[in-house]
């Protein structure tokens, strides 16, 4: 497909995972494409790497305006980059609450706010924000990383409704527990890694972990010029986590 062919996209937290995945494909696409993330240092041709920190409003504008001067315009901004955390209510202390909440919401709205005028000017404006599917079902150990998706999700919806009448679609997607190199690192630090990851992939009904790749194709269609009248829309690439009830698989 060649559906970004003339187009430029900015891809937040790019250098590894969901970012990484969806920053290759829409270059395959034909989209010229930047990539923002705190250590640029492997991203490689056709990509550009720029060293951005969300949680720095100096930082992110500096990098978007560098990014695109050097694309010549942007038509695409996928917000990806986010931490994870771990614990219910009482495990965190402030000092983490406000961390991942700078980080995971208050990051894309800076990255967004120094990348709407130039969006603005597109004829093919699009804002794709990673979710998650822990915005629309209750996970244990998940409540401050679902409280930062819960808030994600409504801020899509927002800016959705801000901007549709100036031309910028705002979507978002929702994946489940995906292959990722923070999936890894939880899996590694598990007494028993295999028992963890068997259990994450039994939790979703598809009985494995969802692919970057396939969170990627699920941002390219939401990023893409086809998908002209899709705006407010959250797409979740779960398994069948979000909506799927199955009975017990049969014993023998």
């Amino acid at each position: 497909m060649s559906d970004f062919a003339g187009l430029s996209a900015l891809v937040t937290g790019g250098a590894s995972g969901i970012g990484r995945a969806t920053a290759a494909l829409l270059a395959e696409r034909g989209a010229r494409v930047a990539v923002l993330d705190l250590d640029p240092s492997g991203v490689d041709k056709p990509l550009l790497g720029y060293r951005a920190d969300v949680t720095d409003d100096t930082s992110v504008r500096a990098a978007v305006a560098a990014a695109v001067a050097d694309l010549g315009g942007l038509d695409v901004l996928v917000n990806n980059a986010g931490i994870g955390a771990q614990g219910t209510v009482e495990d965190n202390d402030d000092a983490e609450w406000h961390r991942v909440l700078d980080v995971n919401v208050v990051g894309m709205v800076r990255v967004a706010r120094a990348a709407l005028p130039h969006l603005r000017q597109s004829e093919h404006a699009a804002i794709v924000n990673t979710c998650s599917i822990a915005a629309t079902a209750g996970l244990p150990q998940r409540a401050l990383y679902s409280a930062t998706k819960g808030a994600v999700l409504s801020l899509t919806l927002a800016m959705a409704a801000d901007h549709v009448r100036e031309g910028v679609r705002v979507n978002c997607v929702n994946p489940g527990t995906a292959d990722t190199p923070w999936i890894g690192r939880l899996l590694d630090a598990a007494a028993d890694p295999a028992a963890e990851r068997a259990a994450l992939e039994a939790r979703q009904p598809s009985g494995r972990l969802v692919s970057a790749a396939e969170v990627a194709g699920a941002v390219a269609y939401l990023a893409s010029p086809l998908s002209g009248a899709t705006t407010g829309t959250a797409l979740a690439v779960d398994g069948g986590m979000q909506g799927l009830r199955l009975r017990p698989a049969a014993t023998r």
